[in-house]
């Protein structure tokens, strides 16, 4: 499957069962906790959990003008396409990053035995038990991985830009 295909893919299947509860950091970086489910394509009936973070940096209202870098995402390996292609296939479809780097770390890759519902339920359970209110929950396509992590990345950068702006301004303020 080629790069816009996988996009596309992604956009449609992608669903954030649980976001983080916690806001991004906004004058530091923050790592951000996931536990990613895919239906397995190879045994049917079982699921993939892909639990990782990726690092992100800082936001930053005005950017450098190095483009952002996206570590781990293995598009290399996966797409055959270099760092400047993945920036490029962005830009051109209008979607910015309003940080410099992403650096993914998968932590481990396991096979669940059962559905990707049952497995919703039981991670869902698990991290309410443990209170966690740092890491999400995805689910999307095994083979699109990489763009449905990144689109958690987004709606949790969202989520935190009016609070980001917010403490920006009441910091800039102070220091007056």
């Amino acid at each position: 499957m080629n790069i816009q295909d996988s996009w596309e893919k992604a956009l449609k299947h992608t669903k954030v069962v649980r976001p983080r509860a916690q806001e991004l950091q906004t004058f530091s970086d923050t790592e951000l906790s996931y536990i990613f489910l895919a239906e397995a394509l190879v045994n049917a009936g079982d699921t993939i959990v892909r639990k990782g973070q990726v690092m992100v940096e800082k936001p930053a209202i005005i950017l450098p003008p190095n483009l952002p870098q996206f570590d781990g995402f293995d598009f290399e390996k996966e797409f055959h396409i270099n760092q400047d292609m993945v920036t490029n296939f962005f830009l051109i479809r209008g979607v910015s990053f309003p940080s410099m780097k992403y650096n993914n770390k998968t932590d481990s890759l396991k096979i669940y035995d059962g559905h990707v519902e049952k497995a919703i339920g039981y991670y869902s359970d698990m991290l309410e038990r443990r209170e966690d209110v740092n890491a999400g929950l995805i689910v999307g396509p095994e083979d699109c991985w990489q763009f449905s992590v990144l689109i958690f990345i987004c709606t949790q950068v969202a989520r935190s830009s009016n609070s980001d702006i917010r403490r920006i301004i009441e910091r800039f303020r102070k220091d007056k």
